[in-house]
């Protein structure tokens, strides 16, 4: 073999993501004994069939990337098969084998959607080089649809923020864990950025130029989800009117997160668990078996420990997800963070003022990262001039800014002269309306006269309107 065809050869399906499933037919056992040695040697999957009719039943049954016909056989011949195993597999890669080859054959081989035409004798080493070919074809095929699909089903992408101590730990075990392919369990409160997590572990994959596909358990019914998951076939159940491949399909070679997972129905927990283990599904209403390989990153804000514990989790499938276990701290144990996070969120032609920035870092924030991203979005809806003051906060978030800083003020005049800032800047934007003032500053008439009186805060005529809206 010269050099080139050596160099070729080593870069074919010994280094692809998974082996390649091929399938031999040929009714002359010695012949097709030798390429079925030969193959297996180089790591292939392989399935013989002796005939046109065997080979069909093993297609049913299992999902293939390359066949190998003969074109003369007994009862059905090459082109036949060719043309019914691309109607069960059109992703298939066919090449037909001959002795007898004519130029009309070769023609009517290719407008059946053959790959390519080899007449016997040929080198051995020959047929391997064209299924390399074969192989990157099909891989190239199945890159585009993965990446049409994912990009339907992408979402924007936003930074990882924190210089805290408990954000340097994510940090360390993204980097330890993202290079392995090893399942982990992301685990933390609603809103904490575990679809950001799982996405910088993607990236630090040597999968990260495959698809991340992302689904939510929570969101869709046992049926669809199962369809979502594995694919159906056509007319598998009401309304599926065609053929659909599902979402392993689509990540093989990359990346599946399966978000709120401690929320996946037993019964798909026992086919999930079964790719886990040896990459195979069948598609719903199909028995034909195909093979993906997928690294799975697992999503929950539950204690997967007590679901096992409990009988709503299997057992096997916990200890298949949780190779390695990652947890989210809340925001409001990531001391330091919020200031970085409203810089980051809110974008650099945005300020925030002292008080406002005060009592987004000292709110609890139940609803982590997201909930501190939503309120944001709402200020800068109200704000004026691209200003973010405390009135434009959520009602929760100034309100117990307001406690705190009462509490404090008996201390010290320092957010006692915030408050009294903040009351008079509402009772501007409002006009003196003393209605809207009050329902702005979450108080009754009565408690806003009180503070008025408090910090000695007087309405000129001109500003003093009592006018109900």
């Amino acid at each position: 073999m010269s050099k080139q065809a050596r160099a070729q050869r080593n870069t074919g399906v010994e280094e692809a993501n998974c082996p390649i499933d091929l399938l031999i037919v040929d009714d002359d056992d010695d012949f097709r004994g030798t390429l079925v040695r030969r193959f297996r040697r180089r790591g292939f999957v392989v399935q013989d069939a002796s005939s046109g009719e065997a080979a069909l039943d093993s297609a049913h049954r299992r999902q293939f990337d390359v066949a190998i016909l003969d074109m003369i056989m007994p009862g059905m011949g090459g082109l036949e098969l060719l043309a019914q195993l691309k109607a069960l597999q059109p992703d298939c890669q066919v090449m037909l084998l001959t002795g007898q080859g004519t130029i009309e054959t070769a023609v009517e081989a290719m407008k059946l959607g053959a790959f390519d035409y080899l007449r016997k004798p040929f080198p051995l080493d020959e047929l391997e080089l064209v299924i390399d070919r074969a192989r990157q074809h099909r891989q190239l095929q199945k890159e585009n649809v993965q990446l049409r699909a994912a990009l339907k089903r992408s979402r924007p992408d936003h930074e990882m923020i924190g210089k805290s101590a408990a954000m340097k730990e994510v940090f360390r075990l993204i980097e330890r864990a993202g290079p392995t392919d090893k399942a982990i369990l992301i685990q933390g409160e609603s809103g904490t950025g575990k679809e950001l997590v799982a996405r910088a572990l993607h990236n630090a994959s040597s999968r990260a130029d495959k698809p991340l596909v992302v689904i939510n358990c929570a969101a869709l019914p046992e049926t669809l989800l199962e369809s979502e998951l594995f694919g159906h076939e056509k007319g598998s159940f009401t309304g599926a009117v065609s053929a659909k491949q599902g979402l392993f399909e689509v990540a093989d070679g990359g990346t599946m997160l399966i978000d709120e997972i401690g929320e996946m129905p037993g019964a798909l927990q026992a086919k999930l668990l079964r790719v886990l283990e040896d990459g195979s599904l069948r598609r719903v209403g199909s028995i034909q078996e195909r093979r993906v390989n997928v690294r799975l990153l697992a999503a929950t804000n539950r204690r997967m420990d007590e679901e096992v514990k409990a009988g709503r989790f299997r057992e096997d499938l916990y200890y298949r997800i949780n190779v390695m276990s990652l947890n989210l701290p809340p925001l409001r144990e990531r001391t330091g963070d919020v200031a970085l996070l409203v810089e980051h969120i809110i974008g650099p032609d945005w300020t925030v003022e002292p008080e406002a920035l005060a009592a987004l870092a000292r709110y609890s924030w139940p609803g982590n990262v997201r909930q501190l991203i939503n309120a944001l979005e709402r200020a800068k809806i109200l704000a004026d001039d691209r200003v973010i003051s405390l009135v434009d906060l959520p009602r929760e978030v100034v309100s117990s800014a307001e406690t705190n800083g009462i509490a404090v003020a008996k201390s010290g005049d320092a957010l006692a002269t915030i408050q009294r800032t903040h009351v008079l800047d509402v009772l501007q934007r409002e006009k003196g309306n003393k209605a809207r003032a009050a329902r702005a500053l979450g108080l009754n008439r009565r408690s806003l006269y009180r503070l008025l009186e408090k910090y000695d805060i007087r309405l000129t005529e001109e500003t003093d309107s009592t006018q109900e809206l």
